[in-house]
């Protein structure tokens, strides 16, 4: 019986090299539903979709790795179902594998607008190495892009489509860009990044559809009748997590899959890891589903520990993600939902774009973002995991060492 592992992105490969690295030599089958072997996909809207590195640069392993260390890597193969009572997953062209324990990492897809005009020839998504190449080819030959989001994969997209030249509108139906995640002021000072750089930020209006001309996209139409023209049109509002799957198994579900701090769904013999699950965080006393790297480069190790059944493999990271937008690098520590904190303190410029802002719960550090200030990372966690009261006055004071609080 092998271990398999259902989904080749950086959670499955994470979760192959620790099943190799803690010295099990049984079959691992790794199942890719894409062509392409493993890669990393923070670059395919950044430095890929820039141009700054070349595709052997995104992927996780050289093509070799995987025969040397004895891992089954089947590229181009969907899996149709899973049949918990035989202990099988089922191939799209019928071929039945059966497992010992299976590791879902099936990653999420990029959300569709339910508008028309989507179907158009410029109309792009981003969630693959294929879609990042589309967009780059577009973005090079565009002399307007139109983002439809100000996500985080918005906004990244923008910047790496107004370094390429392109004229740049963002369209953003919040009344900032990363409110949601940020808040309001948080999310303004990133409105006026863009806007130092040339991008047109429109904010609180509504996309009625995408028009085009000879089956090419030629703008996107506002509530209000506008057209903003456009010759590429990206589509960046959010993903949707892949757990079909697991719903059509009946694993049970909250938001994602839900697992343990093992990692283990509700059948002890499967797990899931990266975007699908839904973990518990002791120290934010709650679960949460986070897509990002660090969660995918995380859970694997832990997975891949516990499905051989060592004893410390539990998961206790924080949530964190990064981005880099210009000449702007940040980084983000823990988590603070919509309206969950009650004060924003911010240590530094935000017209600077050098600043550390915290967001705080009856005096009580939630989580931490840095930009543009480096090597603070590890004490916002730590600030973080300790649970206690913090005075403002000094969290705001760039002469109080984070060290010290």
């Amino acid at each position: 019986m092998s271990h398999v592992i259902v989904g080749a992105g950086l959670a499955g490969v994470r979760t192959a090299e620790g099943l190799r690295e803690a010295g099990y030599d049984g079959e691992v089958v790794l199942l890719g539903a894409e062509e392409h072997r493993p890669y990393d996909r923070p670059p395919l809207s950044k430095d890929y979709l820039q141009g700054a590195t070349d595709q052997d640069g995104v992927f996780l392993q050289s093509a070799a790795w995987f025969g040397e260390h004895g891992v089954d890597l089947r590229t181009g193969t969907a899996v149709a179902a899973i049949d918990r009572g035989a202990a099988e997953v089922v191939l799209a062209d019928g071929e039945r594998i059966g497992y010992e324990r299976l590791v879902l990492a099936t990653g999420s897809s990029a959300r569709r607008l339910p508008i028309p005009g989507t179907e158009l020839d410029g109309v792009l998504h981003l969630r693959t190495l294929d879609d990042s190449d589309r967009l780059r080819a577009g973005i090079l030959s565009a002399s307007r892009v139109a983002v439809i989001g100000g996500g985080w994969i918005g906004l990244e997209v923008a910047a790496a489509a107004r370094t390429a030249g392109a004229e740049v509108t963002v369209l953003e139906a919040a009344g900032q860009p990363l409110e949601a995640a940020l808040g309001p002021r948080i999310g303004a000072a990133f409105a006026a990044l863009h806007r130092e750089h040339g991008v047109d930020v429109r904010l609180g209006v509504h996309v009625t559809d995408i028009v085009g001309k000879g089956g090419l996209a030629r703008g996107v139409r506002l509530g209000n009748g506008d057209v903003v023209e456009a010759d590429v049109v990206l589509v960046g509002v959010g993903a949707a997590p892949n757990i079909g799957l697991a719903e059509a198994a009946e694993l049970e579900l909250d938001d994602g899959v839900l697992v343990d701090e093992r990692l283990c769904t509700s059948d002890p013999r499967i797990h899931a890891v990266g975007d699908i699950a839904a973990i518990w965080y002791p120290a934010l006393e709650r679960r949460l589903r986070v897509e990002h790297w660090a969660t995918a480069q995380n859970t694997g190790p832990v997975a891949a520990a516990a499905v051989l059944g060592l004893p410390a493999a539990t998961y206790d990271a924080l949530p964190y993600f990064f981005t880099d937008q210009y000449d702007l690098g940040m980084e983000y520590t823990g988590y603070a939902g919509p309206g969950e904190a009650d004060e924003l303190v911010v240590r530094g410029d935000l017209e600077r774009h050098e600043y550390v802002a915290f967001w705080l719960r009856g005096g009580r550090l939630l989580a931490g973002m840095n930009v543009n200030i480096w090597d603070v990372t590890e004490d916002i966690e730590r600030l973080i995991r300790s649970g206690g009261t913090l005075d403002p006055r000094r969290l705001a004071d760039p002469d109080v060492s984070l060290a010290d609080l």
